[in-house]
């Protein structure tokens, strides 16, 4: 039996590299100023979708929501091994928090059609939320279980996993269809493949045609589309006029969470006291944490 995979992705900053200069006065982050890379987790998510693939069959097809440049991470995704990609892109999405998301995302996957599993990473690092992945569970109306650290069995339509816990695990088994948010633990992110990445680095979402024909006047937006989908490079764009989406739902207007204030905390050292690492000092020790109540 073979499995239709969709794997939610997303493009973030790299928080790694945050510091001064990257924050402004009000204490967010300049996002322009930080380089923008793949997800860890949802690249954790989309090999767990190409393992499936590749021990059943069937296909795996990306999504994500975002700016134009998002289509960086499709190509990422073409080149792991990836069948195809959908870009879901709208300047009415912008503002949109993870209710909005979630909704828009459960549209366009009942545009892309007939799935078995979807797969998403436990958390953007850029929110550390992980509420998008079981929120487009809920509007979908399928089960879900997060946290995946490893895919035990699948037969027929039916799945068993294992599901990271804090000093444990927990065996958990559910009917597909099934979406999964997966840990970093579950697996390691196969490299590129050379011929993958030769045939698809010319692969182009629509906003970066628009751009490239209007960069050009030669060049016809129409025939620039139908060229690329003869090749089988044209990467799936889906806008509000595509899907069956209700505007209020969408955007800043659909979107309840609201960020009244940003204080940047920076930690500094207090008194401290130097143990001595003997018996006495570490006795001492012992004692004072139990006297403060910290333990014991």
């Amino acid at each position: 039996m073979s499995y239709q995979s969709i794997v939610l992705v997303k493009q973030v900053p790299d928080t790694a590299n945050i510091s001064g200069e990257v924050m402004r006065p009000d204490g967010t982050v300049n996002r322009a100023k930080l380089p923008a890379i793949f997800n860890p987790e949802d690249k954790v998510a989309l090999e767990l979708a190409l393992q499936i693939r590749d021990r059943y069959g069937g296909s795996v097809t990306a999504l994500t929501m975002g700016p134009t440049r998002a289509s960086d991470i499709l190509r990422e995704c073409l080149y792991m091994g990836a069948d195809s990609a959908y870009l879901v892109n709208d300047r009415k999405f912008a503002g949109s928090d993870t209710l909005a998301t979630s909704y828009i995302l459960s549209q366009a996957i009942r545009h892309i059609g007939t799935f078995d599993l979807i797969f998403a990473g436990r958390q953007a690092i850029d929110g550390d939320t992980a509420q998008v992945g079981p929120q487009t569970a809920e509007k979908l109306g399928i089960p879900q279980i997060t946290y995946v650290e490893e895919i035990v069995s699948l037969e027929a339509s039916t799945i068993r996993v294992k599901r990271k816990l804090d000093g444990g695990y927990e065996l958990l088994e559910a009917p597909l269809p099934l979406l999964l948010t997966a840990v970093k633990e579950a697996s390691d992110p196969r490299p590129f493949q050379a011929t993958r990445a030769m045939a698809y680095k010319n692969a182009r979402s629509l906003p970066e045609l628009e751009k490239l024909s209007g960069d050009n006047p030669l060049l016809y937006l129409d025939e620039l589309v139908q060229e690329y989908r003869d090749d089988n490079l044209f990467i799936g764009t889906l806008t509000m006029d595509d899907l069956d989406i209700d505007p209020e739902r969408c955007g800043l207007s659909g979107s309840p969470t609201k960020v009244h204030k940003v204080k940047s905390v920076v930690l500094s050292g207090g008194e401290h006291e130097q143990i001595e690492p003997t018996a006495e000092g570490l006795g001492n020790l012992i004692d004072q944490l139990m006297t403060d109540r910290i333990f014991g």
